[in-house]
């Protein structure tokens, strides 16, 4: 598995707290799950439930979720797209310290996929396939729709994308 050990470096390089003290941040791997079909060889997927536990925390939580939701937009961004797991996809507790701190636990489900390819001489190698990634969307232009005989069914202007991106 990749991503716990991505999450925690990412996050250990840009919250100020945990550059101090990255031990405070503790990275488990809870409800794990292989999946594979056996569709045409032995590549899986694995499928878990994440658990960060920020001890001692005295800082703001947005320095924690604005973080974390970049790390996730890039690689799990279903879980911020998908209509049916955008509502409980993370989920955190804190428990309230004295001195105005906190321990912080937050959940999310991440999944991994990996590629087993067989070689020639028979062996076997994996790799861990990267998420595909948002793109701006395509500027403004003329979409045309032709039927297999060649002639217009529709004709428009595609809309000014702005800030929108597609997958």
């Amino acid at each position: 598995m990749q991503k716990p050990q991505q999450l925690k470096d990412f996050l250990v390089s840009s919250i100020s707290e945990l550059k101090v003290n990255p031990d405070r941040l503790l990275v488990f791997v809870d409800e794990g799950h292989l999946r594979s079909t056996l569709a045409n060889g032995l590549s899986f997927e694995y499928a878990y439930k994440l658990t960060l536990i920020l001890t001692d925390y005295a800082g703001d939580l947005a320095a924690i979720s604005v973080p974390l939701l970049d790390w996730v937009r890039v690689h799990q961004s279903e879980l911020l797209t998908n209509l049916d797991q955008v509502k409980n996809a993370i989920s955190f507790e804190a428990e309230i310290l004295a001195n105005d701190k906190v321990d912080l636990v937050v959940q999310l489900p991440l999944t991994e996929r990996v590629v087993v390819k067989q070689q020639d001489d028979g062996s076997l190698n994996i790799s861990y396939p990267a998420e595909p990634q948002y793109q701006k969307a395509q500027d403004s232009t003329l979409v045309t729709l032709y039927n297999k005989d060649g002639s217009v069914l529709a004709a428009w202007q595609s809309a000014d994308p702005q800030q929108h991106y597609s997958l």
